[in-house]
């Protein structure tokens, strides 16, 4: 027996019961939602990250007004003391059709394993970027596009936060401190909430503050959702699936991984921690990291979970022809619409 079908023999041994926090449609939702919910927060150490002051520090950069369909701000914020997270906002020039008492919405974009943010904003800096753009993840142009404040900021471990050659040594350093990466990057995004409050409340709805990304992501998007409730709707690329499905069974990242979660839920069972926040699921037909049949499984779980909650419409799969990539004439329309954002 190899190493694999060893751990693929453990595992399959765990799950031959159901999951002691994963949803249990026979039980009322609320309790469960708030055990999952700490331990949650436990597993990803989120309770380990430092209290926040509600107005983060903010250093302006740059402004440009030299592109006909935006103005763009570069800033940093600080997300932890003495630790700032940079980002691009693109305010657009064009009169918005989402402009609800003069204030626009705002669409937070992540990047997975790319080149870095640079890359929401469709601006190719190093070699294959072109490639990636072409991909559908030029997510802030699209935005902005549409009507929407974007935020491009960028996620720890990738782009201008690499370090190296990447995530390794910052999700090694954060697990042996308690932490994980993926919870660093869920603070990050909060703090970013928090400059929107702060900061921009003049003209960014704040009623109306959204989350999307591709590969990873999509990860942070959708395990955001489980933790950031001021989010209203997120959009999750190329991510979601079973993690016995993906992140269990092949190479990934290790800023995916989440310590002891295979002991008691899966994925789509954070689907108790996000309802009713609006969530539109998109994934390729042939993403073979995140395969589709792990992902239609676990969104039978998620329609459940929000049918419990009692907004069985606030929760849709949209299936892109291609593999591991955004689909933005796929899913544009299906979240304009859960959002009402048309």
């Amino acid at each position: 027996m190899s190493l694999y079908d060893l751990h693929v023999s453990l595992a399959d041994a765990d799950l031959s019961a159901r999951l002691p926090y994963s949803y249990d449609p026979s039980q009322p939702l609320e309790p469960q939602r708030r055990r999952a919910d700490a331990l949650f927060r436990s597993l990803i150490g989120y309770d380990r990250m430092p209290h926040p002051t509600p107005d983060p520090a903010v250093k302006t950069e740059f402004v440009k007004d030299d592109d006909p369909r935006f103005v763009e701000t570069r800033f940093e914020f600080e997300s932890e003391p003495g630790f700032f997270v940079p980002a691009h906002m693109l305010m657009p020039k064009a009169p918005s059709p989402l402009s609800r008492g003069g204030k626009l919405p705002v669409m937070i974009c992540l990047q997975g394993h790319s080149t870095g943010m640079h890359i929401s904003i469709g601006r190719a800096k190093f070699p294959g970027d072109e490639a990636t753009i072409a991909g559908g993840r030029d997510f802030a142009l699209q935005a902005v596009a549409r009507g929407y404040i974007a935020i491009a900021m960028e996620q720890r471990g990738l782009g201008e936060l690499k370090h190296g050659s990447g995530c390794l040594l910052p999700a090694s350093q954060a697990l042996l401190m308690g932490r994980t990466l993926l919870g660093e990057r869920i603070y990050d995004i909060t703090r970013m909430i928090d400059v929107l409050y702060a900061r921009l409340s003049d003209c960014a709805d704040t009623s109306r503050i959204y989350l999307m990304g591709n590969s990873g992501g999509g990860t942070a998007t959708w395990h955001s959702a489980a933790i950031e409730h001021r989010l209203a709707g997120v959009m999750p690329s190329c991510a979601f699936c079973l993690y016995r499905k993906s992140i269990f069974a092949m190479d990934h990242c290790i800023c995916n991984h989440i310590p002891h979660i295979l002991e008691y839920m899966e994925m789509p069972d954070l689907a108790m921690l996000s309802a009713p926040t609006p969530v539109v699921i998109v994934c390729g037909k042939d993403d073979p990291i995140f395969p589709l049949d792990g992902v239609k499984e676990g969104f039978e779980t998620v329609k459940a979970v929000y049918a419990a909650a009692g907004v069985p419409d606030n929760c849709r799969l949209v299936i892109g022809p291609k593999g591991h990539q955004f689909y933005p004439d796929e899913g544009w329309p299906v979240f304009a619409e859960l959002t009402g954002n048309v």
